[in-house]
């Protein structure tokens, strides 16, 4: 770990801590959704299973590890300016999602951030792995509560249509309204600049609104339907496994 991760915790402190609070408020949702979901196991009859367990931590675990190597891997898309990437890193979480629950699925989401912070550090003053943690737990939260409720072939295509429709919504409006205000400000970069970087891809794209209905929304849409279709297919043969 080098200093400039500490450096840029303490000149980014108030940011950081609304971070904390983010993920906080997500695992809570996480939380109380798991307890509904024993109720419900309960009232029918059903032995509940615990929200973690040893077993369940090294699940955790590995699949935490494998998405943060696949989110160092990410890669740029033609639609959207350079500082927007793509990436497989919902993959392993979303199954883990199915597996074991939403715990488990914001669990994998938050490790790899850890993770990849603690030995790439960041680029982006913490708001490029925020946005990561907030699209990612969109797609992961939405699609395991429905499929926990019921565990069918049907409710899982539902789920993770949800999903990708949450992200999409949720993560174009938390750039324009929070994320690219946020970078703008730590970085003292004018949000005329970042624009700048939008038209250069797509002459369309020249206010805030047309940056991320332009940009924003085709990536998260373009990442909640590949990793759904990829956790559809593959679940299926990796769940015998995982369990």
């Amino acid at each position: 770990m080098n200093t400039d991760l500490f450096t840029t915790v303490a000149e980014n402190a108030m940011f950081v801590l609304e971070f904390l609070g983010i993920v906080i408020a997500v695992f809570l949702i996480a939380y109380i959704c798991e307890k509904y979901g024993q109720k419900r196991d309960n009232e029918s009859g059903k032995t509940p299973e615990r929200i973690l367990t040893t077993k369940k931590v090294v699940v955790i675990g590995m699949f935490s590890a494998i998405a943060t190597v696949l989110m160092v891997f990410d890669f740029p898309v033609p639609f959207a300016p350079p500082f927007y990437k793509f990436d497989f890193s919902e993959l392993p979480a979303m199954i883990a999602g199915f597996a074991y629950g939403p715990v488990a699925g914001v669990l994998v989401e938050f490790v790899k951030i850890v993770l990849k912070v603690l030995f790439k550090g960041t680029s982006t003053a913490f708001v490029g792995e925020l946005a990561n943690f907030v699209i990612g737990c969109g797609l992961i939260l939405t699609s395991s509560i429905i499929y926990r409720i019921n565990k069918t072939k049907k409710t899982a295509v539902i789920s993770c249509i949800a999903g990708t429709l949450v992200i999409t919504i949720v993560g174009t409006l938390f750039n324009a309204f929070y994320l690219l205000p946020a970078f703008c400000k730590l970085y003292g970069m004018p949000m005329e600049a970042i624009i700048g970087m939008g038209t250069k891809v797509n002459a369309g794209i020249n206010s805030v609104t047309t940056l991320v209905l332009f940009a924003v929304a085709p990536l998260n849409l373009l990442k909640g339907a590949v990793n759904s279709i990829i956790t559809l297919l593959v679940y299926k043969h990796l769940r015998k496994l995982i369990k």
